[in-house]
């Protein structure tokens, strides 16, 4: 993907929200091949985002070109937890994302457990994933740490 001059902000930089922009088309790419493209959620089923946390590494500006990477880091029968990192073509990386999505039967809305050959296909993405690294800046927290 490329940045594009109408993600930047007054200070010449991508602007914060589109990093969920890039983020989120990323996964949308990775959706349809689990199961949970466009077609089913008129099963009456589909996927939440119930948290997600961006830590902005270095500035991108108009025209970088960029790829997303996406690592399944844990699921169960309802939730995946998943970690992103945005990398200039450069090499270096401009920021992460975590998030955990939810599995949604759309007539509550309330979370349900995946079919089974939905679940069977994360679970493959999983094992593909689960000889890879346990990425650094997974699962921080935000805060203000005091001194006591």
């Amino acid at each position: 993907m490329t940045v594009r001059p109408e993600w930047l902000d007054y200070n010449g930089h991508m602007n914060m929200a589109y990093y969920a922009v890039l983020f989120d088309e990323a996964a949308d790419e990775i959706y349809p091949v689990l199961g949970f493209g466009p077609e089913y959620q008129k099963t009456g089923f589909t996927t939440y985002t119930a948290e997600f946390h961006i830590c902005y590494l270095r500035e991108l500006h108009e025209g970088d070109p960029v790829t997303v990477t996406l690592q399944l880091l844990d699921f169960d029968e309802k939730r995946f937890h998943i970690y992103q990192e945005i990398h200039h073509t450069d090499g270096w990386c401009a920021a992460t994302g975590e998030s955990m999505g939810l599995h949604i039967d759309q007539s509550g809305p309330r979370v349900a457990p995946m079919p089974g050959e939905i679940l069977a296909r994360v679970r493959a993405l999983h094992k593909a994933h689960e000889n890879l690294p346990w990425p650094e800046r997974a699962g921080r927290s935000i805060g203000i740490k005091r001194k006591q």
